[in-house]
């Protein structure tokens, strides 16, 4: 099964009822599935990772070999919750102005044109900024931090309003 050369030739474009439509590669090890209220697409993928992408969320895999789970989610706008089982795979998402990187968790990562924001609802996520020599910052349970063009790596603990709005776009 070569997954990297199906990632090339398979588009998914999910149906969703909304004018917003996520157009997201779909790797041969994971199934897909649609949820509601909000509308949003569930990647369950081998070797325990499992991604909600929103409606307008666009997203790429790479790094992929036959079998294995995705090695880097490159999400370029909107947002994803990712579940990572501890110990199974350590992904990382790329966005346009970070790396988030897993050890185990469950987190956010919101995509804008200005600015990426993650936040995390359990575990630990480690996030850089692309083009720093900047060392990257740990996130913990409840903490968050938005990376982008002049802004400093700040882990801050999100309060409960930012927290909630972001976790709402997922049902949760």
């Amino acid at each position: 099964m070569n997954i990297l050369r199906s990632l090339m030739a398979l588009i998914l474009l999910a149906g969703f009822t909304g004018a917003a439509r996520a157009q997201t590669q779909v790797p041969q090890n994971c199934d897909v599935t649609t949820a509601s209220d909000p509308d949003r697409q569930v990647l369950t993928c081998a070797l325990g990772i499992v991604i909600e992408l929103e409606a307008a969320a666009q997203m790429g895999f790479s790094d992929l070999s036959s079998g294995s789970a995705p090695g880097v989610i490159d999400l370029d706008v909107g947002a994803a919750l990712i579940e990572v089982e501890p110990g199974t795979a350590l992904p990382q998402i790329r966005t346009p102005h970070a790396i988030a990187a897993v050890r185990g968790t469950v987190y956010i990562v919101d995509v804008t044109p200005e600015k990426t924001s993650v936040f995390v609802v359990h575990g630990e996520v480690s996030v850089t900024q692309h083009d720093t020599s900047d060392d990257p910052v740990l996130l913990t349970a409840g903490d968050g931090v938005d990376v982008g063009p002049g802004l400093q790596l700040e882990v801050r603990r999100w309060g409960d309003e930012r927290a909630k709005a972001l976790l709402a776009r997922f049902a949760r």
